[in-house]
């Protein structure tokens, strides 16, 4: 029992870690709109939130085991509770990654900084939002893999702080990487929309194993650092050769006649009409 609870525990925190950096990178995508002196508080409430949310969650547990009951039915469909949450996550998700790219891709930044406060207020009731998403999800995943019952709910407990607490050293870094890299941002944007519509269609009971979804998510990452890793090689390389444009010359052709001494004549340029 202790040898499966550890196995559960780390995989638990790997899978929490993981969900964690990826609610961190909206975190950070959405608190890089404000002012630079705004920004450091917008990523600490929201991470402080996100524990709040999900130690909340977890204490309950016995509730969101609930959540499963069927509320109503449409055809052979049945909506639980559990249902309801995730279709509206899943649809909260990709409407605002849609967005999103969308701004990235054609939007104006120029009026970040003029509503001040209010701006603040926007960015982190967005943050609350997705924070409650992926808390929600974070805490399905747990129950789906750890029985809360004989120890199991410190065990979630324990995997969460663990996956904030990596959140917090990671968050300036990582939002500066995140600014710095316009492709990589694009990248999260992606995943944002792949992880809803894994929600949405856990709310309509297609059922998608979360290892596929990682692995493709960790499939993308690895080739971005491989292009990263091209950019910056490309940068630093010296150049060897200068490159220098062509000059035409003119033609040059013999002169067949002598002098009078009997002399070769001597090569006379002759201009040729077709030359550049």
């Amino acid at each position: 029992m202790a040898a499966d609870l550890i196995i559960g525990f780390l995989t638990l925190t790997l899978l929490e870690i993981v969900l964690g950096i990826d609610n961190l990178v909206f975190i950070s995508i959405l608190s890089n709109k404000l002012p630079e002196h705004q920004r450091g508080k917008a990523r600490k409430v929201g991470i402080g939130l996100a524990l709040v949310t999900r130690l909340l969650l977890l204490a309950s547990i016995s509730w969101i085991i609930q959540l499963t009951h069927p509320l109503f039915s449409i055809g052979s469909l049945e909506f639980s509770g559990q249902s309801l949450i995730l279709l509206a996550g899943g649809f909260f998700l990709l409407a605002k990654g849609t967005y999103e790219i969308h701004e990235s891709l054609e939007g104006d930044h120029g009026h970040k900084s003029s509503k001040g406060a209010a701006v603040f207020g926007a960015v982190v009731a967005q943050i609350v939002a997705l924070d409650i998403v992926f808390s929600l999800d974070s805490v399905i995943t747990a129950v789906g893999m750890i029985d809360p019952a004989g120890g199991g709910i410190w065990v979630m407990v324990a995997a969460v702080v663990i996956a904030v607490i990596v959140m917090l050293f990671l968050a300036n870094p990582l939002s500066e990487f995140v600014n710095n890299h316009p492709t990589v941002k694009m990248l999260a944007l992606a995943f944002l929309l792949l992880i809803g519509m894994s929600l949405v269609a856990e709310g309509f009971h297609f059922h998608i194993e979360k290892g596929f979804i990682y692995a493709a998510m960790g499939f993308s990452v690895f080739v971005e650092v491989l292009n990263l890793l091209a950019t910056r090689r490309r940068r630093k390389k010296p150049e060897t050769e200068t490159s220098t444009p062509v000059k035409l010359h003119s033609r040059y052709t013999e002169d067949a006649d002598a002098t009078e001494d009997g002399t070769p004549g001597t090569d006379t340029p002759r201009t040729d009409p077709t030359a550049v």
